[in-house]
């Protein structure tokens, strides 16, 4: 029998020296000497803890996030909190969307607000249940919109249609809203009571099995009385929040109202002061904010205004006030009041404000000789003395002026070495073409107009439309062929006749090994890396900023304090678009957040759309809260230091995508968008904001590729590679490689036609191909624009070629 009270050695027990083992007890224990490393002391206790104080210590972890679980909940929609933003979106076109938000209108002891600024948008207030709902409605073709909406929207209210749900257009809109990340949501189905009772439960069986891919687990409210909306309204009160990363580490709003104040100078130009709830952290006043779509703003200073849905509003002298559901306008709503009753909050320091620069200013003086010493000065000056000579001048010409004349006897040599200049820069010019747009598996060219013939033109308007369609089509099997061939030939590209290959090819080189030979990411850098910002440790910004905001640190308006900002120097198009309905969300910046640097995301092809997608092309990005335009490089996802460039979108594979962009913290959800002829936005690729690192080295691959002319035991006689005897000894140093595994070297040229003598480290066989691989760091182009037009309602297209009809000739 086991005693009770079983011995526990404590800290302070005494270790003696392990048995020497000998020569064989291992290199460690021979340099330690036979020392004992000391027992790490624990700081915060000396001893374990009991049985009883371990339970006890779990307990209260477990009742403290309870507790902040439920504190959560009540702040949403409470007197304290914001109301609860309810985004509506129908999913399908004929859903009822009218009659879901008439049944929510319709709740006893519920006083009803109508927005002025967005179309269909009221407030729902309940002082009997001490919550307050916010209902906008959001369209499902209007993608901007409904994106825009859920960055900021507590829940989201699916309403879809009793017999199949969703459309294609409402398909569409959801996978743009998983990839964005979705908040909490809730599924709600109008109408249905118009079939009869049998195929009623068919039709909710049907639905049912539908929803269960998309949305596993979820409940659906079928809203057809008043006591139904009363349970929807309940669910989405009671069930648990989902967090959004990028937004919850930042404040944000949607605006409630908003007026603009044209400046003196232009009425293009103003302020523009933007009501709303603050959500997500403190609102700081010399923080940047970000009005989504438009762009980044300084902010003069925060108001506090009355709120104007408040659940214990105050009553004002005429003015009755009834329990019961009551309908007003926020025009009536007191704004006399409002303007009297205004208090500022806060007002910007310049001191302490963000500076809106988001570029570096290159000074292209930069890194030139410091200023001469004496000495040097003086050799100046004697070297001038000796040159010196006797010009005829006009009138007033300085010393400077004179020093340009050129005498007629030195005229010819100058000109010819101009000349010799303006050659030397167009050759540089055109071997830069050559290398841009290069051959055509690098770099294919547009297709070249097609010859036209005497034909008679109908007057149908229908022929034209149909001839452009089928020119679209012959564009974009060119496109499959070009992807196809990339895939079953990568890199390799045929070498130029025309040009030498050293001349063609003299901004690459050869590596021994992509995966361990070293290459400097500071070298050769363009001109653009000059404008941009980098951190000299990024991870530890990043974790440095999140602490501040956790310990909350910063002072501001609180989360659910109803305020107006006073941001400066807004172009009036954002008033317009305000008034035109749609919705104006608003996210303060953390630091350097408005600066621009190189931003990596991970990608992956999204299964909806199959069209090729080559580097380079300009894409649709949604990166957080921000949209914008640019044109990517795609590299391979690996953790060595070097990635190779990949020319094509891959569907198999996860891609890097470097573009430059204002930084942005991650985690950000990314989604790709790629604009049709037509103005509608196709999703290609979903992914997360991997790093902001301009030091990722992406490296572009070139395969020079040959033929074995006459085999030997190890050696070859190689053709097709090189045309001329200087291409074979400039490329003598790289290693050779065949699609059979075998490696070798050039050995010697053979004739002045490009044949060359290869050694191999075996025997090649006569189907074999000798490949040579030649290497060169790329960089994106400077492409970004942060303006986004307006996306057309998405529409399916029919004119998508499937990968397997595509036939290589």
């Amino acid at each position: 029998m086991v005693a009770a009270g079983a011995h526990r050695p404590g800290p302070l027990k005494q270790q003696n020296k392990a048995h020497k083992g000998g020569r064989h007890s291992g290199a460690p224990q021979r340099r330690a000497g036979g020392r004992v490393s000391a027992k790490a002391q624990p700081r915060r206790r000396l001893r374990d803890l009991s049985r009883v104080d371990r339970r006890h210590q779990a307990l209260q972890l477990r009742r403290q996030r309870k507790e902040a679980v439920l504190a959560e909940k009540r702040s949403l929609g409470s007197r304290d909190g914001p109301p609860h933003l309810v985004v509506v979106v129908p999913l399908h076109s004929r859903a009822a969307a009218q009659h879901t938000l008439r049944l929510l209108q319709s709740q006893d002891s519920a006083l009803v607000r109508v927005d002025e600024g967005t179309a269909g948008g009221f407030a729902l207030l309940c002082p009997r249940l001490k919550q307050r709902w916010r209902f906008v409605t959001a369209q499902a073709g209007d993608l901007h919109a409904v994106l825009d909406l859920a960055k900021v929207a507590d829940s989201l209210l699916f309403i879809l249609d009793a017999a199949d749900g969703w459309d294609s257009a409402g398909e569409h809109c959801l996978s743009c809203l998983f990839a964005q990340g979705l908040p909490s949501y809730a599924l709600a189905v109008p109408g249905g009571t118009d079939l009869p009772p049998k195929k009623r439960i068919d039709a909710k069986k049907k639905l049912a099995k539908a929803i269960e891919k998309r949305f596993p687990e979820a409940k659906l409210f079928f809203l057809n009385t008043e006591q139904e909306s009363s349970l929807l309204l309940r669910h989405l009160a009671t069930q648990k929040q989902r967090h959004l990363a990028f937004r919850d580490r930042r404040a944000h709003l949607l605006a409630y109202t908003a007026e603009f104040v044209p400046a003196q100078e232009s009425d293009r130009v103003g302020t523009l002061k933007v009501s709303g709830f603050v959500r997500g952290q403190t609102l700081d006043v010399n923080s940047l904010v970000h009005i989504v779509g438009h762009g980044d703003f300084q902010m003069s200073q925060v108001d506090a205004p009355p709120d104007p849905l408040s659940l214990n509003p105050r009553v004002v002298k005429g003015q009755k006030r009834s329990q019961d559901m009551e309908v007003q306008d926020d025009s009536i709503n007191g704004t006399d009041e409002m303007e009297e009753d205004v208090k500022v909050l806060m007002k910007a320091d310049p001191n302490k404000q963000e500076s809106l620069q988001s570029e570096v200013v290159p000074d292209p003086m930069e890194g030139e000789q410091t200023w001469p010493t004496e000495e040097e000065l003086q050799e100046a000056e004697a070297s001038l003395k000796a040159n010196r000579r006797v010009v005829k001048v006009p009138k007033g010409t300085s010393k400077y002026q004179a020093a340009w004349i050129v005498d007629d006897g030195e005229g010819g040599s100058e000109k010819d070495d101009d000349d010799y200049e303006e050659d030397d820069i167009d050759d540089e010019m055109m071997e830069e073409a050559v290398s841009q747009e290069g051959d055509s598996s690098e770099e294919e060219e547009e297709p070249a107009e097609e010859e036209c013939e005497t034909m008679t033109i109908s007057e149908c308007l229908r022929d034209d439309q149909y001839d452009e369609k089928a020119e679209e089509d012959e564009q974009m099997l060119e496109r499959y062929k070009q992807e196809r061939m990339d895939e079953m030939f990568p890199d390799e590209v045929d070498t130029p006749r025309d040009v030498p290959a050293r001349v063609r090819f003299q901004k690459y080189r050869g590596l021994k090994s992509f995966r361990t030979s070293p290459w400097d990411p500071k070298e050769n850098l363009p001109r653009d890396y000059a404008r941009i910002f980098q951190f000299q440790d990024f991870s530890r910004t990043r974790k440095h900023l999140f602490r501040q905001i956790e310990k909350e640190e910063t002072e501001g308006a609180l989360v659910g304090w109803y305020v107006t900002l006073h941001v400066c120097n807004v172009p009036v198009s954002v008033m317009e678009s305000f008034k035109e309905g749609k919705p104006l969300v608003l996210f303060s910046l953390l630091p350097h957040e408005q600066k621009m640097s190189v931003l990596n995301f991970l990608v992956r092809r999204h299964p909806s759309n199959s069209e090729p997608v080559r580097a380079k092309e300009e894409l649709i990005f949604h990166c957080g809260f921000r949209r914008f335009r640019a044109s990517p490089l795609f590299s391979q996802h690996t953790s060595a230091d070097k990635h190779k460039l990949e020319r094509f979108l891959r569907p198999d594979a996860a891609l890097v995508v470097t573009v430059y962009a204002p930084i942005t913290f991650p985690p950000a959800s990314v989604l790709l968008f790629k604009q049709r002829s037509n103005g509608m936005h196709d999703l290609i690729a979903t992914g997360s904001l991997l790093s902001v690192d301009p030091d990722r080295v992406v490296i572009k691959r070139l395969v020079l590729s040959g033929h074995p002319f006459k085999i030997f035991t190890k050696t070859a006689v190689v053709r097709y590679m090189f045309f001329n005897r200087e291409d074979v000894m400039w490329f003598k140093p790289v290693e050779l490689r065949t699609k059979w595994g075998r490696r070798g070297h050039i050995k010697e040229p053979l004739g002045t036609h490009g044949h060359m003598k290869c050694h191999f480290d075996g025997q090649l066989k006569s189907q074999d191909t000798v490949l040579l691989n030649l290497y060169k760091r790329v960089f994106p182009k400077w492409t970004y624009d942060p303006h986004v037009p307006e996306p057309v309602p998405w529409v399916r297209s029919e004119s998508a070629l499937p990968m397997h009809e595509v036939e290589m000739e």
